[in-house]
């Protein structure tokens, strides 16, 4: 219950904040319509009873106020349901802004490894919308219903003492109510894994990039129905759930129903007695249908409110989550140039979730203004490596330094702002032509002339010369007259975009020319090769170069072989062949195979 109210409380601040007037509005409306349904049960009573003496005058009387009660409630009902349906068409952007904010707006990317995330962000996408909507009304509804159980306790209780008990009757219907919710958020986290995959598998199925393959490999039908078992996964843990909740909330409103006879019956015996008269047994029988409806309302609330708990919980877990990744405080100012270079001393590294060490125990200087290329099988870390440089992840264990200062030091921002980087899963940005290229650095993207040198940089301009408005064409197939580009087209822009700073202290290129063939590749990073030497005479920048391929990176100044999670050897291609050992077989593997 405590996460409900709390749930509840930061829903009220932050529809407190969108709009404080139609807030107040909202509340003084439902708490109308709330009250005007119980007071209109007396003016009942009253017409009836007066009618039956025969009393005009106050029949009609009584027959003003019902009508003005009903009225009322169903004109105040109608216009809070306006307001706050604004409320919560509000609350959602609000909320998805911060969802965004938190898991983008990180320093790093831990977050994105650990599975805990990945279930209760999928729960936070599908319950969000109706968080907002739902339990803004479920809120509001719950101050009403405070209102009007209180009415109508007054008001039973001045027919009989022992119709007090009525209301308490609703607590069971309540509780259980609450049990069944739980049962099924709890069958929403369980079923979250197998949901996001059918998800993932409807990407792939539904996607043009995966088209080709999966119809050459004839992977369609299967598929189809690996995402269907799923989908029937998710679904049997939604369903297992929905019926037990079913279960709880038709015992609960069994357990009211009887109490709701039995009061019924105990005022009728009092009227048959002498006791009461007809109008008090019209006005039981209308307040018992009122407190039915409350006990409704009631357990509806609680469920929207049990819903908007969970929602704001989760929240709050990726907020203390993404809190407790966030660097240490800078007390240093990331320096204009590099002038000794990047030493890693005793560096090792665990992704989150996980007990395999990825790199373990690295030594290694990258001088000022070099270039490093980095090589090795496909998992020996040298992407991993990558990351810890550009402070994407903290080291597990060791330190990364900068001239001797320990990265952590400096703004994580303010480092970025002196990266530039390429990397082979580049973002196919549909936007112009200009602005693709153009946000590697946000203060030139209007700029054609800075736009332009980046390609020129990047040995990209050629793409310019196949778009019909050059790089004012509009991007991708979301646009009805968007272009679509080839593999190698995206990434040709995508490397223009990792030249749009010119003076980087590092520039990072993780394999961004997979989608180019080795003789373009050779070409372009030999002009890279010249570009990053004059770089780096002006500011000492290091380029660090991830490749697979053995002629290219032969042109750095000194290069790095991975090997599970070790740095096995470093030196000059000539020194490196010289020593006869992991990069001498590999290079001779590789020139065998293009012989």
């Amino acid at each position: 219950m405590i996460e409900v109210v709390r749930g509840g409380w930061e829903l009220f601040v932050i529809a407190w904040r969108e709009s404080r007037y139609r807030l107040v509005l909202s509340v003084v409306l439902m708490i109308a319509q709330a009250a005007a349904m119980p007071l209109a049960a007396p003016a009942m009573a009253a017409l009836a009873d007066s009618a039956l003496a025969g009393d005009v005058r106050g029949a009609t009387v009584a027959a003003v106020l019902v009508v003005v009660a009903v009225i009322a409630a169903l004109t105040a009902g109608h216009f809070a349901h306006i307001f706050y349906f604004e409320l919560g068409d509000r609350a959602v952007p609000r909320l998805e802004r911060e969802l965004i904010e938190m898991t983008n707006g990180s320093a790093g990317l831990e977050h994105h490894e650990r599975p805990e995330y990945a279930d209760k962000l999928q729960v936070l996408r599908q319950e969000l919308h109706r968080a907002a909507w739902g339990s803004m009304e479920g809120l509001l509804n719950s101050l009403g219903l405070l209102v009007a159980i209180s009415i109508t306790a007054v008001l039973l209780a001045r027919l009989n003492p022992l119709l007090l008990l009525l209301p308490l009757a609703a607590v069971p219907p309540l509780l259980l109510g609450r049990r069944a919710e739980t049962i099924v958020n709890a069958a929403r986290e369980l079923a979250a894994p197998p949901s996001r995959h059918a998800k993932h598998l409807f990407g792939l199925v539904a996607s043009p990039a995966s088209a080709k393959e999966l119809r050459v490999n004839g992977l369609g039908s299967d598929m189809r129905a690996r995402q269907r078992r799923a989908w029937d996964n998710a679904s049997e843990e939604l369903w297992h759930g929905e019926r037990r909740a079913v279960l709880l909330r038709t015992t609960g409103q069994l357990i009211f129903a009887a109490a709701y006879v039995l009061g019924t019956l105990l005022v009728v015996r009092d009227a048959v007695a002498g006791r009461r008269s007809v109008g008090d047994v019209l006005l039981v029988l209308t307040l018992a249908a009122q407190v039915n409806q409350q006990v409704t309302s009631a357990v509806t609330a609680l469920q929207e409110m049990q819903r908007t708990g969970r929602v704001m919980a989760n929240m709050r877990w990726v907020r203390a989550l993404l809190a407790s990744q966030a660097p240490p405080p800078p007390d240093r100012d990331v320096p204009e140039r590099v002038r000794d270079g990047i030493e890693l001393r005793g560096v090792s590294f665990t992704y989150p979730g996980t007990d395999r060490t990825v790199l373990a125990d690295v030594d290694l200087t990258l001088p000022a203004g070099t270039t490093v290329a980095i090589v090795g099988e496909n998992g020996a870390g040298k992407t991993t490596l990558v990351k810890l440089l550009c402070r994407f992840y903290p080291a597990t264990t060791g330190v990364i330094a900068l001239d001797g200062t320990d990265l952590t030091r400096f703004p994580v921002d303010q480092w970025r702002t002196r990266i530039a980087a390429g990397f082979q899963d580049f973002v196919r940005f549909e936007l112009l032509a200009r602005e693709n290229v153009g946000v590697g650095e946000l203060a030139d993207v209007e700029s054609p002339d800075a736009v332009r040198g980046a390609l020129h940089r990047a040995r990209a301009e050629d793409v310019l010369d196949r778009l019909e408005n050059g790089l004012d064409t509009q991007l991708g197939k979301s646009y009805a007259d968007g272009a679509e580009l080839s593999g190698g087209q995206w990434q040709k822009l995508a490397l223009g975009r990792a030249m749009m700073r010119q003076d980087p202290l590092l520039l990072v290129l993780d394999e961004p020319t997979a989608a180019l063939d080795a003789q373009a590749e050779h070409r372009l990073f030999e002009q890279y090769a010249a570009g990053a030497r004059r770089v780096g005479r002006r500011t000492g920048a290091i380029t660090v170069l991830v490749s697979h391929r053995f002629s290219t990176v032969r042109m750095a100044d000194l290069i790095l072989v991975v090997a599970d999670g070790r740095v096995e050897e470093q030196g000059s291609h000539e020194e490196l062949m010289a020593a006869d050992g992991l990069y001498a077989e590999l290079y001779d593997m590789q020139a065998a195979a293009y012989a």
